[in-house]
């Protein structure tokens, strides 16, 4: 199963130093498109979006979620206020490792 990133610039660059590649979306409406595309792919096991971009989003990230059987989670934002994020301990959670 494969592993991609969606969101900001610096987002996505933070995870494929780490190997995980992903597209780059700055607007919420193409970040979803690239999700839809994503989850339609039956390799890929996961998604992680930035959560600044899934805000505006989230009703449709909940049917697409409800439907699909790829994992889709929203982490915070490269720089977000609510907290320092280490990435890798984070992909680590979620992957069980």
């Amino acid at each position: 199963m494969k592993i991609f990133t969606v969101g900001s610039k610096s987002f996505v660059t933070s995870f494929q130093l780490a190997g995980v590649p992903g597209i780059i979306s700055e607007s919420p409406q193409k970040a979803l498109e690239d999700i839809r595309r994503l989850t339609d792919d039956s390799d890929v096991g996961l998604v992680l979006v930035s959560d600044d971009i899934t805000e505006s989003i989230n009703d449709e990230l909940t049917a697409l979620r409800a439907e699909k059987s790829t994992l889709v989670f929203a982490l915070p934002a490269t720089g977000s206020e609510k907290t320092e994020v280490d990435y890798r301990v984070m992909l680590k959670k979620i992957l069980g490792v």
